[in-house]
């Protein structure tokens, strides 16, 4: 939005449940108890065709039932609200994935429909209260009786290694935002149906809100889930078949068609949170090593070159973008899987990492990397999407298909050496006055091409920046027991206090061992 505090009140909610997702135990429910609304004929197409009549008409906000109600029910009130388990949707006989709702409250005050699919058609579930356990005094007791339900998530198969009753792996609550547990059973990071405008200037940020949810059928591990998406410059129609797995796939098509021209159109984002890792961390600002849902953006271009882009807690917004044309994939992730260096009973050493896939021709464009100032964990602040080249103009029609991997590590692994650390500290040499304006940089890869050197090899760290000059450049073994792991050290001189853009891989003659490292770093 037009400032950090606005798009903070909105996210708000968002951060404070999500540690919460997942966790209160249900009991399996008989779908039979459940009250449904008349049959109507539904498909994906009739889906399609919905978006597409919507978007030629003014924009209609969500429903927001009793808002001087829900408004008051704040987050503790919120949590108090327990699903009750006989009002689970199970999506015919023998369903193994029981389905439930999220209640409304102050920070999820938008009405979605949801409605259960089967045999071509679809019965709206309709809220009542006693779908809910609400204390004797609560709020919610005066909502309207159709008042709605804030969203869903969708616990775990039933005769699985884990208790269904109190783990979930897939939940959807809050404009377009949705998220999914990883191959190390912790959610962390959320995906977006579509990001508009995200600090676009002179821009307000939009956050468009599935409106409407269509469950089933299921499948053998997953089911099937449509969704309406409505906003005030889009309307679309969106297909996930989820998959539970080791961790969890989703497989998205989507269709959007936009009412109003959009300057930054960003496709099949990411929104995660870096507050710092082991580059840069503010004196005594907080008791744990480092705190981050994702440490790097890693890239698959269509050329075929692996990139990972440490990320920043920047000073000011700062947004990089990636041009590329046939993109293989793209996520955010979490490499760093060391307990040790988060030392936190909340478990950032198991966050989810995220990669897109993308399926068939995305021609050209950009992966956009928006970094975005934060003082606090609570504060989702890096954005990645896909921004394609072609203006996103009113009346414009864009069909995506794409893959989501929630897993421990990207899905293909590149074989060069990857990096796995980024280190900075006052450049010149110890014992020596240190110069101003020079940073050393320690950059650290691991992988089998590292581990074939023969003895006395040493691989060239090849280097270049958008300014400044480097100094000190070489490259050494680590002096530890794990095999292929060398890192490149340099200084880097430069005046001013602009952003300074590097590149940095390592190589033996003319043969790459590792990823390509790029790096923002913002002189101070």
């Amino acid at each position: 939005m037009s400032s950090t505090g606005n798009r903070r009140d909105f996210l708000h909610g968002l951060c404070r449940v999500g540690a919460a997702l997942g966790v209160a135990p249900f009991a399996l429910a008989a779908a039979e108890a459940l009250p449904l609304g008349e049959a109507r004929a539904f498909s994906f197409d009739s889906l399609k065709a919905e978006a597409a009549r919507l978007a030629g008409l003014p924009f209609r906000p969500p429903r927001r039932p009793a808002p001087e109600l829900t408004a008051q029910i704040n987050y503790e009130q919120w949590g108090q609200i327990a699903f009750d388990p006989d009002a689970a949707v199970l999506l015919g006989n023998g369903a193994r994935f029981p389905v439930e709702f999220f209640h409304l409250g102050m920070y999820f005050q938008q009405a979605v429909q949801v409605f259960v699919v089967a045999g071509g058609t679809a019965r709206e579930v309709r809220y009542d209260e006693r779908y809910f356990k609400l204390p004797a005094d609560a709020i919610a007791r005066r909502l309207p009786p159709d008042a709605g339900f804030a969203g869903l998530r969708i616990q775990e198969p039933k005769g699985g290694e884990l208790d269904w009753r109190k783990n979930d792996w897939v939940a959807f609550l809050g404009a377009s935002y949705f998220r999914a547990i990883g191959g190390l059973r912790q959610y962390g990071l959320s995906a977006r149906g579509v990001a508009l405008n995200t600090w676009q200037a002179g821009k307000t940020e939009e956050f468009p809100a599935f409106t409407a949810f269509y469950l089933g059928p299921e499948t053998a591990d997953g089911l099937v889930l449509h969704a309406l998406l409505e906003g005030p410059s889009i309307a679309g129609a969106y297909r996930f078949e989820l998959t539970r797995g080791a961790g969890v796939v989703m497989d998205i098509d989507c269709e959007l068609h936009l009412r109003n021209k959009v300057d930054r159109f960003g496709l099949a984002p990411l929104t995660s949170m870096f507050w710092f890792g082991e580059t840069v961390k503010p004196t005594a600002v907080d008791w744990r090593p480092e705190i981050h849902d994702s440490d790097g953006l890693a890239l698959w271009t269509g050329s075929g070159e692996r990139i990972w882009r440490p990320l920043n807690n920047p000073v000011q917004v700062a947004v990089s973008a990636f041009g590329d044309e046939h993109p293989r994939g793209f996520g955010l992730l979490q490499r760093d899987r060391n307990f040790d260096h988060y030392q936190d009973g909340v478990y950032y050493d198991r966050r989810p990492s995220v990669w897109v896939e993308p399926k068939g021709d995305w021609g050209k464009g950009a992966v956009q990397l928006i970094e975005i100032p934060t003082d606090d964990e609570i504060h989702d602040n890096i954005v990645a999407a896909w921004v394609p080249a072609s203006p996103a103009e009113a009346g414009s029609r864009f069909a995506l298909a794409y893959r989501l991997h929630w897993q421990a590590d990207e899905p293909y692994p590149t074989p060069l050496a990857r990096c796995v650390a980024t280190r900075l500290g006052n450049g010149g040499q110890p014992g020596l006055p240190r110069p101003k304006g020079v940073r050393k940089f320690m950059v650290e890869f691991v992988g089998e091409p590292l581990t074939k050197l023969a003895y006395g090899q040493q691989p060239e760290a090849v280097l270049s920046t958008s300014r400044g000059s480097f100094s000190y450049v070489f490259t050494e073994a680590v002096p530890n027991d794990v095999p292929g792991h060398w890192r490149a050290q340099f200084d880097l001189t430069t005046e001013g206090t602009e952003p300074v853009e590097m590149r940095l891989f390592l190589r033996l003659g003319d043969t790459v061992l590792s990823e390509t490292w790029l790096y923002q770093y913002h002189p101070f």
